[in-house]
């Protein structure tokens, strides 16, 4: 079993900042400073909140123009250590659905839902609907002992086309007027995701066999490499947590050597000096521009998106690896139903 050096990020629950949060709203304090999660206010919509960019992007897909979509957790920011602010209690208070990922990702955030919400309002974990739990994969950032899944499954296209069905199903139930909206909506997205797989698997089959291995800042690609034969051999854990010994950097050092791979991968959000130094001993490229589920672009622009986000990493990925990106980029990124989700900066 290949060596895995990863730094813990333990998702603090707690109960204090939850009370607090809930007197905060109940007097109209907002310590955060008004940041930008305030509920949409076209009130004859029907009023989702998310979590992460990638959900609200796949929601808001299938919503379009019915629905009013407001992301909670700031792009950019850690979401395994998120913790939502005082206002954002209002927001899940008016919510009609709210939507997690689930899987440990976002606790504090699900308690502040469950404090705060109506009573008819559910919250939808998509991780725990997409895969049983006997599919759950566990690894070095996600020991099985803590109960805590690797979480990601949105980096595998064909898990986040169930997302897409189980958002569409969820909206029909609060809006049965509109089911076949999201329906349709769901059905040229599911088109949409289906010519990535194949630009993916095309893409893919370019890039020599031994060359198909990831070692990452961040183990966020478990799913994926199940999925389309990826071997994930390590991950760095950037965060503001305590590197790895010097042991630790030795060993994966020693491991991409004998892989012989010829890219390891960081993150644009979350620089990894420790990455770049594996990567200058190992005599390999430092590729610093993955993104999980951070989208690319600005709101509004068309790669600002789950689509664009995975067209992004994977061709960044392919070429790394020595492959020929070509089909993956020939795919069209736009959104299927008009995007106007709230996604905090």
């Amino acid at each position: 079993m290949p060596y895995r050096a990863t730094l813990p990020h333990p998702i603090a629950v707690l109960a204090a900042f939850v009370a607090a949060v809930v007197i905060g709203a109940g007097c109209g304090s907002d310590p955060a400073g008004g940041r930008a999660t305030e509920a949409a206010t076209r009130t004859d919509e029907l009023q989702v909140v998310t979590t992460v960019a990638p959900i609200t992007s796949i929601v808001a897909n299938i919503g379009g123009d019915k629905v009013a979509v407001t992301g909670l957790v700031p792009e950019g920011t850690n979401s395994h250590t998120f913790e939502p602010v005082p206002s954002d209690a209002k927001v899940l208070a008016e919510a009609d659905v709210i939507f997690i990922n689930g899987l440990k990702l976002e606790e504090p955030t699900r308690e502040l839902a469950e404090a705060n919400k109506k009573d008819a309002t559910p919250i939808v974990e998509l991780g725990p609907m997409t895969i049983p739990e006997s599919d759950y994969i566990y690894d070095f950032s996600f020991p099985e002992e803590e109960g805590k899944p690797n979480p990601h499954l949105w980096t595998n296209p064909p898990m986040a086309r169930r997302y897409a069905e189980i958002a569409a199903g969820e909206l029909a139930k609060a809006d049965p007027a509109n089911a076949g909206y999201y329906q349709g909506n769901y059905e040229r997205f599911g088109a949409k995701i289906d010519e990535l797989d194949r630009a993916m698997r095309t893409s893919f089959d370019t890039i020599p066999r031994e060359n198909r291995r990831l070692i990452t800042y961040h183990d966020a690609y478990a799913y994926f490499g199940q999925e389309y034969g990826w071997d994930i051999i390590g991950a760095i854990q950037v965060s503001d947590f305590e590197d790895p010994t010097a042991r630790e950097v030795a060993q994966l050092i020693d491991q991409v050597e004998a892989a012989g791979v010829p890219a390891i991968f960081g993150s644009e959000v979350f620089p990894s000096p420790v990455l770049e130094q594996i990567g200058r001993e190992a005599g390999v490229e430092y590729v610093d521009v993955l993104r999980d589920d951070d989208l690319p672009g600005e709101p509004g622009e068309p790669d600002h998106s789950w689509l664009g986000l995975m067209r992004f990493d994977f061709i960044t990925m392919t070429e790394a690896m020595g492959g020929d990106a070509r089909a993956l980029a020939a795919v069209r990124v736009a959104s299927v139903a008009p995007d106007e989700a709230s996604y905090p900066q």
